[in-house]
């Protein structure tokens, strides 16, 4: 497999009142097209603050984040946002849909950015609500689903784009143990059968099992972890 995301001597660092945080220094990663890592650490290690670096939400202090030949930094905004539509999908913690919208019309919402029918969008959006178990969901609004029926939502808004990358921030953090299974099985399934990859910062041992690998980001790098038995 061939690195398509890379990540050199990558730093990043924060203003707090008249004192600077460092909180990423000097790492270094790599991503192999249809591989799965998780990347485990302390609460404030900097995962999210990676996650925004990898998927070009945010931009580094320094270093470089590289996908396939292209240097990220060398993109305009506008380009950044076209690259994080058609290559990267999200998923949150915090599920954030729409709460004005029903669970079909949140799917269909990145896909909208670009030009096509809308009925071929909402078919597409159809099949993944139906894919992530929630057919019988469809006209529902946020308000109206649990919490796993939220988060399955956000994994299939994440997918319409048919990203090659997921990046997944604590996608089980606001759940029960049961339904903390069948996200992370959900998940894993989705992008195993679609050849994608997927970084996912996680507490939960079990999700970061399922993993490939498993990296440990303290003290602003990255550590090989073993697996959890």
């Amino acid at each position: 497999m061939n690195d398509f995301l890379r990540a050199t001597q990558l730093g990043k660092t924060y203003r707090k009142g008249s004192q600077e945080v460092e909180v990423l220094k000097d790492l270094d990663f790599e991503l192999s097209q249809g591989e799965c890592v998780a990347i485990v650490g302390e609460s404030g290690a900097g995962k999210t603050t990676l996650l925004q670096l990898l998927g070009a939400l945010s931009r580094p202090s320094s270093g470089e984040v590289w996908f396939a030949n292209t240097l990220l930094r060398a993109l305009s905004e506008k380009e950044l946002a076209t690259f994080r539509n058609r290559s990267i999908g999200f998923i949150f913690q915090f599920h954030y849909l729409l709460p004005e919208f029903d669970s079909l019309e949140n799917v269909t919402m990145p896909l909208r950015m670009r030009k096509g029918s809308l009925a071929v969008i909402r078919k597409k959006a159809q099949d993944l609500l139906e894919a992530v178990g929630l057919s019988h969901r469809v006209t529902h609004r946020p308000s109206e689903l649990s919490g796993g029926e939220q988060q399955r939502v956000a994994i299939a808004r994440a997918l319409i784009c048919d990203p090659q990358i997921l990046l997944a921030d604590e996608p089980t953090g606001n759940l029960d143990l049961e339904t903390q299974r069948t996200v992370s099985n959900l998940l894993f399934d989705v992008v195993r059968s679609g050849n994608r990859s997927m970084i996912v910062a996680t507490h939960n041992l079990e999700l970061a099992n399922a993993a490939d690998r498993i990296l440990k980001l303290e003290d602003g790098k990255l550590h090989p972890e073993a697996k959890h038995t």
